[in-house]
């Protein structure tokens, strides 16, 4: 059993690498694509973010996570196995194709699929507690209206950027390049407070379900795992994403890069102070369109947008049969 659990725990931070290169161009895109920062640089910015977000937010989302399986005791360790491998695997599909999709999604699919062999009951579906989301209802819910957040406030923060700046002088492009640092620590940040939590969460539930935590709680050595994990994913850089986010979606410029970022980054930390597990990255791929719309629709990249939802649409389903499948083979592993 031992081995099982740390086998598992591995799963779960090597989950955490591939969510950290997957996503770094979520805050690398723009910083780069504006030449706001060298890659080096933003690379640096993004990956101190990424590690203090996990240390110094709360685990509003962890507990989230950790409550949307409920198997018996003894299934835990192979249905999480099964949830970890379908969403490492996608996630390095995704990111050999240069597609933004959601290690979120990935892992929520691959538990439900896994833990419904278990039965119905299996899968805690819950919904909403006050504003707090819980069970997989509430989850989805974050998952589904955090892009039309990013969408809406990236426009709106568009908007009104371009109203208050419209008659400054060519030269303020240097002032938003700087701002730019600022907002894309802030989007940093703001992934590692929300992505890391879901790896500290699966950690969590697996240390309970095999009796070494008396009730669900995050240690301190699984925050410092899954910040390290999440931070090593970052330095690696997923650049066949960055360029689809920086380029793909719309070309953006400096006053672009600050909007969208500094508007990804209000959203995602609303959505880890309340406890939903949102995707970081179709956040800022949704705030990117919001100010490409907002600016001029017809420099919006549709076809990238269109792959970009349709990889929102399949990641559920096809992690959800993955982690249905995989389920056997750990099962017999074990």
């Amino acid at each position: 059993m031992l081995f099982a659990l740390i086998l598992t725990i591995v799963l779960a931070m090597a989950f955490d690498v591939t969510n950290g290169f997957h996503d770094s161009a979520n805050s690398v895109a723009a910083l780069v694509s504006t030449r706001a920062a060298t890659a080096g640089q933003a690379l640096v910015i993004t990956a101190l973010g990424n590690l203090a977000g996990p240390l110094l937010a709360g685990t509003a989302v962890a507990n989230t996570v950790g409550g949307v399986v409920d198997v018996p005791l003894g299934d835990t360790v192979p249905v999480v196995c099964a949830a970890l491998t379908s969403a490492i695997a996608w996630n390095l599909i995704t990111w050999r194709f240069g597609l933004p999709s959601s290690s979120s999604h990935a892992l929520i699919g691959g538990l439900v699929g896994a833990a419904l062999l278990s039965g119905w009951d299996g899968v805690h579906w819950g919904g909403f507690a006050g504003w707090r989301p819980y069970g997989v209802m509430g989850v989805l819910a974050g998952l589904a209206i955090s892009p039309i957040l990013g969408v809406v406030v990236g426009g709106a923060a568009s908007a009104l950027a371009r109203r208050c700046l419209r008659r400054a002088p060519r030269r303020v492009n240097r002032v938003v390049r700087r701002g730019e640092w600022v907002t894309a620590s802030a989007l940093a940040f703001s992934h590692g407070a929300n992505d890391a939590q879901k790896t500290m969460g699966v950690v969590a539930l697996l240390l309970v379900a095999t009796g070494h935590l008396d009730r669900f709680e995050v240690p301190l050595w699984v925050r410092l795992a899954a910040a390290a994990s999440l931070t090593i994913g970052t330095m690696l850089g997923g650049w066949r994403i960055v360029r689809t986010v920086g380029h793909g979606i719309y070309r953006m410029r400096p006053l672009d890069g600050l909007v969208s970022q500094g508007s990804s980054a209000a959203v995602i930390l609303t959505a880890a102070a309340v406890g939903a597990p949102v995707s970081t990255t179709h956040v800022v791929a949704s705030g990117v369109v919001g100010v490409g719309v907002q600016r001029r629709i017809g420099h919006v990249h549709w076809a990238v947008v269109r792959e970009i939802g349709a990889a929102w649409l399949v990641t559920l389903p096809v992690t959800a049969v993955a982690g249905a499948v995989l389920l056997s083979i750990w099962k017999v592993m074990s």
